[in-house]
């Protein structure tokens, strides 16, 4: 029995699974915490790496690997390999202001068209120009930027600081694949190349970029076993799961994000779509919300029940909740960008204001904001005819039975499973079994 090893470096957490090549059954697998915060030392994710490696029973026996993980975030390093300040997360918005004066210098349209982009906080592009106006000495000093999965799988592969690891600081070897490069505002998916124009007016200076690996592509460890390309987390969920062409997956946790498998890129010059790539040489349209089973959350504490009691009630209400409409943006909202809105509750009336109507009204309105996102697909002419429920939200048995009336198309839940850290094994799977 062939091994392979697929890992999913989030934001919470590094989890790694060790699957027969040939049936993806998880044989082995471990897991390591990382720390909280929007700023994170890489060194971090390195230690909880080698650590849920070493629970998952280590290397040795496994022919193949892969790391999915969190997007996004900007590892910045220096001529000797070393990191030259923590990592800035998806989450951190401090560069809120510089995502707006790269729209100023270039237009919304162009971006889109050059990108599948608008620069938005989250994008690796605008915390590269965050770098370069607020601490030049700093940017003045990068010659490599990477990504958090990026820079794992160049320190699995043995490379690092000189003294720090026995490849030694090779900034060339730094490899990533096509689904996180999408993510960074400086890579064009037409032409499947950086645009170094828009990297230069971030960072204020040209810098080594990691390779774009293809979806079979691979590259070789320090003990030559095949490495490959990995995946951004949303591509890695969607190999994970399995997704093709018309499928849309929902993944309802904190937030939520709706990505759909396309096989035409897709440009939206509101933002509102943001156009990436998938690990599979398709594409992944994307949109994001804040508020997904926050909102449950939120009306579970007012109603003092818990989530199996919140379903209950919400299946004993009538549907359209007797006419009570929830609009959830409880912490403002990115899709429509909202940032400033507030949650509001309408329709009351003497009889439609019950708690059955009211833990209705608290999915359907979650629902309605995530198909909003389905809409938003629709309009760029993405095909959707299957919806994947996936993440925490997924597991209310209210959430899967009303899901098919608010979305409008056949609805699946998958059971639960580690799908980023599967998709980069199945990824493994296939370099492994290539000439």
């Amino acid at each position: 029995m062939a091994l392979v090893m697929g890992v999913d470096s989030s934001t919470q957490s590094c989890k790694v699974v060790v699957t027969d090549a040939d049936t993806g059954a998880i044989v082995r697998q471990g897991r390591a915490a990382h720390p909280d915060g929007t700023a994170v030392d890489p060194a971090a994710w390195w230690t909880a790496l080698r650590t849920a490696v070493a629970e998952a029973g280590g290397l040795d026996d496994v022919a193949a690997w892969a790391i999915g993980g969190q997007q996004h975030g900007m590892v910045a390093l220096d001529a000797d390999g070393r990191v030259i300040r923590d990592a800035l997360l998806w989450n951190d918005t401090r560069s809120a202001d510089a995502a707006a004066d790269l729209i100023a210098e270039f237009g919304a349209e162009e971006l889109a068209r050059r990108t599948g982009l608008v620069p938005v906080a989250s994008f690796t592009i605008t915390k590269l120009r965050w770098l370069r106006d607020h601490e030049p000495e700093n940017a003045a000093r990068v010659a490599a930027v990477a990504l958090p999965h990026d820079w794992l799988t160049w320190r699995l592969r043995g490379f690092g600081p000189a003294g720090e690891s026995p490849r030694g600081p090779v900034l060339e070897e730094l490899v990533t694949d096509r689904s996180d490069a999408s993510g960074t505002g400086y890579w064009d998916p037409a032409s499947g190349g950086y645009d170094r124009e828009l990297l230069i007016a971030a960072l204020g200076q040209d810098a080594i970029l990691p390779r774009v690996l293809g979806p079979t592509e691979w590259v070789a460890d320090a003990e030559g076993r095949r490495v490959g390309a990995g995946a951004g987390d949303n591509a890695g969920a969607a190999l994970g799961l399995g997704a093709g062409p018309g499928d849309v997956v929902v993944s309802i946790g904190t937030s939520g994000t709706v990505f759909a498998v396309s096989e035409q890129r897709t440009i939206d010059p509101t933002g509102t779509v943001a156009g990436f790539a998938d690990a599979d040489g398709r594409f992944l349209p994307l949109v994001a919300t804040l508020n997904a089973a926050r909102v449950l959350d939120a009306i579970a504490r007012l109603l003092d029940v818990d989530h199996d009691e919140l379903s209950r009630l919400a299946l004993d209400g009538e549907l359209g909740a007797g006419g009570l409409t929830l609009v959830p943006y409880f912490e403002g909202e990115r899709t429509p960008n909202l940032p400033d809105a507030t949650a509001s509750l309408t329709g009351m009336t003497l009889a439609s204001t019950t708690r059955e109507n009211l833990a209705r009204a608290a999915v359907e309105g979650m629902l309605s904001a995530l198909g909003a996102g389905l809409d938003a697909l629709r309009g760029l002419g993405v095909p959707l005819t299957r919806a994947l429920l996936i993440g925490g939200g997924a597991q209310s048995e209210a959430v899967r039975r009303i899901a098919p009336q608010v979305l409008g198309i056949p609805v699946d839940v998958p059971a639960p499973a580690e799908y980023v850290a599967l998709g980069a094994a199945r990824q493994a799977a296939r370099i492994a079994a290539g000439s």
